[in-house]
């Protein structure tokens, strides 16, 4: 047991004084999502969007008192920005003890515990770009990829990890960011436990499982503990695990996107230099039409779109041979000429691609010279000569939105 309790922290906030307001910041219900496990903590502090460079030192100062307690091992406090600051108006109304603020605190859970500054020097990390987006520097990393589907189901975390581990089959040095807030999957794909190591207390080693390099929320929350998060606070953890984690020299990153086209997936697509974007679905027309929707996504910021995986594209009985199209046929390829993309494979619906993500050991490296194996090899191979390819000025910088 690491000794640090939530009362602890709640009482090592309330010492903490917004000087602007001239009252501390859990009174002014400022203080969201406290999260602990295992001696680390995790909280954020929302502040007016335009006062966010000058409110980091109140957010070093939450971060120390909070550290000074016995059993933290690590502290991140992360600025989280509202159209409403809650220590500007809302400090009239502050009148919330620690209690009520826990229970704010519970509409939306603060950045897990990752070691790290949140956003002081987060200027000279980023870069300015296109459409007053800042990008999200990533050192030493070469091209980032993004796995997106339109909705949830279509198996794009298992198409996730079988990429990358077909891109390190290949001789890449790979990584893989789970980036799914709400349901990271990749620990349990990976077979990978544990938590990052943090020497300097400022930076993670991210995990490693089968020679490649693993960042994911499950790493630093419960596998059963929900998510309960606004975008702010989606967006600073995503930020952070790309920012603050040591991901050494990588060839390829490939990122495990959020289902669904909503703000935390626009905003990634614009905050991360991708280098482009690879859309999973299935051969249903209700899916290829989400599958179209995020295609379209990364269109508009001007990310390029490598092409469509059909996942769950046909049967094959394992006794007769005999191919079933039991979600319709063709559809990955249709939808892919219409929207002038490439179709980069079509994924069997087979159990031994089920069992083996479940149990951690996904095909490409359980069975290597499975046929299922050699299709996620091909996907590889293809993207990573669309990544060479590509104009490497183009592909990494800042997109901007463009309305049709």
């Amino acid at each position: 047991m690491s000794g640090v309790t939530e009362e602890s922290v709640w009482q090592a906030l309330g010492s903490v004084q917004d000087p602007e307001a001239g009252q501390d910041i859990v009174s002014l219900q400022m203080v969201s999502g406290l999260v602990i496990k295992d001696g680390n903590v995790g909280f954020a502090i929302e502040v007016d969007p335009q006062k966010g460079e000058e409110k980091e030192p109140l957010r070093k100062q939450a971060e120390n008192a909070v550290a000074a307690l016995k059993g933290v091992q690590s502290v991140t406090a992360v600025l989280t920005a509202h159209s409403q600051a809650p220590g500007g108006q809302a400090a009239g109304r502050g009148q919330s003890t620690g209690s009520q603020a826990r229970g704010h605190g519970q509409q939306a859970r603060a950045q897990g515990s990752q070691g790290g500054q949140a956003s002081g020097h987060q200027q000279q990390q980023r870069s300015q770009g296109g459409g007053g987006q800042q990008q999200i520097a990533v050192p030493g990393v070469k091209a980032i990829v993004a796995v997106a589907s339109g909705k949830g189901g279509v198996g794009k975390s298992t198409t996730a990890a079988n990429l990358a581990l077909a891109f390190h089959r290949q001789g890449h040095a790979t990584g893989i960011l789970d980036a799914d807030i709400y349901g990271p999957s990749q620990p349990r794909m990976m077979g990978v436990s544990g938590r990052p190591e943090s020497p300097d207390g400022k930076r993670l080693w991210p995990m490693q499982a089968y020679g490649i390099k693993v960042m994911s929320m499950g790493f630093l929350v419960a596998e059963d503990t929900p998510m309960i998060w606004r975008g702010p606070m989606v967006q600073s953890a995503i930020q952070q695990m790309l920012r603050d984690v040591d991901w050494g020299e990588l060839d390829v990153l490939v990122v495990d996107m959020p289902p669904g086209t909503g703000d935390a997936q626009l905003t990634l697509a614009q905050q991360v230099p991708l280098a482009g974007a690879v859309i999973i679905t299935t051969p249903q027309d209700i899916s290829l039409l989400d599958a179209t929707k995020g295609l379209n996504m990364f269109r508009k910021v001007d990310v390029p779109v490598f092409g469509m995986i059909e996942n769950m594209s046909y049967y094959l009985c394992p006794r007769c041979g005999e191919r079933s199209d039991i979600f319709s046929a063709g559809g990955g390829r249709r939808e892919a000429e219409k929207m002038g993309t490439d179709l980069l494979g079509e994924i069997p619906l087979d159990i031994v691609i089920r069992e083996t993500s479940d149990g951690g050991e996904p095909v490409v490296v359980s069975h290597p010279d499975s046929e299922h194996a050699k299709v996620y090899l091909s996907i590889a191979e293809q993207v990573w000569t669309k990544i060479t390819g590509a104009d490497a000025s183009a592909a990494r910088r800042a997109p901007s939105i463009k309305m049709s």
